[in-house]
């Protein structure tokens, strides 16, 4: 089963940052199970290949882990490459690319790694595994190409988790925090470039507005690290005139005010609060907020997420 970032998470990320928390942990912990998981279902899979070719002279690995038969993605991943890279390097990730890419990248590997192995005689590495009463072993050679694997499979989830998570809860965030304040939905829109999927659209492309006679003032979220020099970039790019990102250093907050760009930095004590003094700059219709915000949140969420 593969592990995404699902409603559940997505709220736990919005609680964190209203409450001026870190929010990483979630998505650490989902690289985690994904990649514990991954790693028990892939050593089943060596167990299982290794015990078929017990009785053949040939790469074994070569032959059930490029096996043209898996997707494009698993091949590029027991490799040692994901397509990612392979797209990069190539300008395409057609299977044929990813083929042709994968098969020369292990040769490379499996030289480099004989050659380590040749020059490091008095190492001996044996990974055992049992499955199903039934054990195999691998030499030294055929654990650090499991190894590799599982290393890049590790940095293929961490890559693709970090880089969703801030598009994934973009339109939430904005909505809870609109609600926040009782904004109108007449005051805010949000234009998706692809596939709606129910209540909360979990989508790559976003764009969120704060609407005020007639006029669309575009919102950016970035959930970037502080100082990050991309922040006065993201926003003269994309033209926004609001701004909300998980930490904001005191240069990123010149360049914002030397722009006439809002911000919120939700790290901040009560950052999200912020979000008001915007509402009022942009003439946007609301009221104030002074309750208990975690009450309010499990009140937003149910409107939100429930289906």
């Amino acid at each position: 089963m593969t592990i995404t970032l699902t409603e559940a998470v997505a709220k736990n990320i919005i609680t964190k940052l209203i409450n001026g928390e870190d929010y990483r942990i979630e998505i650490v912990t989902l690289i985690n199970a994904e990649f514990l998981q991954y790693t028990v279902d892939f050593f089943k899979k060596i167990v299982e290949a290794k015990l078929r070719n017990k009785d053949i002279t040939v790469d074994w690995y070569k032959k059930e882990f490029l096996d043209e038969n898996l997707t494009s993605e698993e091949i590029a991943i027991n490799s040692g490459l994901n397509k990612k890279t392979i797209s990069n390097m190539y300008n395409s990730a057609t299977k044929e690319i990813v083929i042709e890419a994968s098969k020369e990248h292990y040769e490379e590997l499996y030289q480099a790694i004989q050659t380590l192995v040749d020059g490091e005689n008095e190492l001996n590495i044996t990974l055992t595994l049992k499955f199903k009463g039934v054990s195999v072993d691998l030499n030294v050679s055929e654990s650090l190409i499991v190894i590799n694997t599982l290393a890049v499979k590790r940095a293929a989830l961490r890559g693709g988790l970090w880089s969703t998570a801030g598009k994934r809860v973009e339109k939430p965030l904005m909505q809870t925090l609109c609600k926040i304040y009782n904004v109108s939905d007449e005051n805010y829109k949000v234009k998706i470039k692809s596939k709606i999927k129910g209540k909360v659209d979990f989508v790559r492309e976003i764009d969120f507005y704060l609407v005020n006679n007639g006029q669309n003032h575009k919102c950016e979220v970035k959930l970037m690290g502080k100082g990050n020099p991309e922040s006065a970039d993201a926003v003269i790019a994309r033209d926004s005139k609001v701004f909300v990102a998980d930490k904001l250093s005191d240069t990123n907050k010149k360049q914002l005010d030397s722009l006439k760009v809002e911000w919120v930095e939700m790290r901040d004590h009560d950052g999200y609060k912020r979000f008001k003094k915007i509402l009022e700059n942009l003439k946007i219709p609301h009221t104030d907020f002074n309750g208990n915000i975690n009450e309010k949140l499990k009140e937003i969420y149910s409107e939100l997420f429930e289906q």
